[in-house]
């Protein structure tokens, strides 16, 4: 294969992802507006399968500034992932060694453990060392 064509099948292909791209924006686009109709969105996917480019670009030009705003408010409906079963990072390594020795002493782990977690806290790559 000659290196012209691999150069043209590598521009065709980036156009061809470039326009998916752009048609999954505005399909995604088109069903966020609660402003539209079942059949003004059917048009404009009718559009988008039988005259792509032009529809796509019409598209774009009339609504394109809505487009913005639709994906804003949706980045704003989204509620955030609660963080509670996340532990608290510790304060310093001797509230960490404090409260792994009131483990230790109430049993609910070993000395191996404590031997550990005291690594950990006091910032050694080997624990157990």
């Amino acid at each position: 294969m000659p290196f012209t064509d691999l150069l043209w099948f590598l521009m065709w292909s980036f156009w061809f992802v470039a326009y998916l791209y752009v048609v999954i924006l505005i399909i995604t686009d088109l069903f966020r507006d609660d402003a539209l109709n079942g059949w003004t969105r059917a048009a404009w996917i009718i559009g988008l399968v039988f005259v792509p480019f032009l529809t796509g670009l019409i598209y774009l030009i009339a609504r394109g500034k809505g487009m913005a705003e639709r994906a804003q408010s949706a980045r704003d409906r989204v509620i955030p992932e609660a963080d509670d079963y996340r532990p608290a990072p510790s304060t310093s390594a001797a509230d960490d060694i404090a409260g792994a020795k009131a483990l230790l002493e109430a049993g609910t782990i070993t000395q191996g453990e404590f031997d550990a977690l005291k690594s950990k806290a006091l910032g050694n790559q080997y624990y157990g060392v």
